[in-house]
C-alpha cells in the first residue's frame, strides 16, 4: 500500500513540475540578408524549440543550423558550408528574460514586452536586447519578435565575390505558440 501511494505522489509531481515550463518544438525563426536589386537571401526554420519558464519569464531557443530552408539549394548549401559552418556549429542558442513578464496579465490583445539576453551562434556569444508581442490564444501563449544582428559580430564572413549582393545585416523574425 505504500507503494502504490509513493507511486502516486511521484506521478503527481512529476506532473506538477513538467508543466511549470510551456514548451513549443515548432517555433518559426525566419532570417533576411537581402540586399535590393539581388537575389533574395532568406531562410525560414520551422522546427525551433522554445521554452518559457511562466514563473520567472525566462526563455530559451534552440535552432539547428542544417534546419534552415532556402528557395534556392545551392543557397543553403552555401549557408551550411561556407557562411554558418554547420557541422562544425550545428546550432544557435537564445537564452534570455522577458522582463516584467506576469502570464496572468496576457489575454487575445498582444503586449509589447523587453526581452534580454544571450544570443550563441558560430562559436560566439552577442547581448540581443528585443522587444516581443506576448498575447494567450485559445492553444498557448503567442510571442513574436524581430531583431537585427550583424555577421561580423559572430564571425561569419562574407566573400568579397558576393559582399554586395548578401547583406552583413540579418533581420530576424520569431514567431512561436508555447503550450
Amino acid at each position: 500500500m505504500k507503494k502504490i501511494i509513493l507511486i502516486a505522489m511521484l506521478c503527481v509531481c512529476a506532473i506538477g513540475v513538467s508543466q511549470e515550463k510551456m514548451i513549443s518544438k515548432s517555433g518559426k525563426v525566419t532570417f533576411e540578408a537581402s540586399v535590393p536589386s539581388f537575389e533574395e537571401v532568406k531562410a525560414v526554420n520551422n522546427n525551433v524549440t522554445f521554452v518559457l519558464n511562466p514563473a520567472t519569464g525566462e526563455i530559451a531557443s534552440l535552432a539547428l543550423m542544417k534546419g534552415f530552408q532556402f528557395k534556392v539549394a545551392l543557397m543553403e548549401e552555401h549557408f551550411n558550408e561556407n557562411y554558418i559552418e554547420s557541422d562544425q556549429y550545428p546550432k544557435a542558442i537564445f537564452r534570455g528574460k522577458i522582463e516584467n513578464f506576469d502570464i496572468n496579465s496576457l489575454n487575445a490583445d498582444s503586449k509589447v514586452f523587453i526581452i534580454k539576453g544571450k544570443l550563441e551562434l558560430h562559436g560566439k556569444s552577442k547581448d540581443i536586447k528585443t522587444t516581443a508581442k506576448i498575447f494567450k490564444s485559445a492553444i498557448g501563449i503567442s510571442i513574436l519578435s524581430d531583431f537585427t544582428v550583424i555577421a561580423n559580430d559572430f564571425n561569419i564572413k562574407i566573400p568579397s565575390l558576393v559582399k554586395n549582393k548578401v547583406s552583413d545585416k540579418i533581420n530576424i523574425q520569431i514567431a512561436a505558440v508555447l503550450k
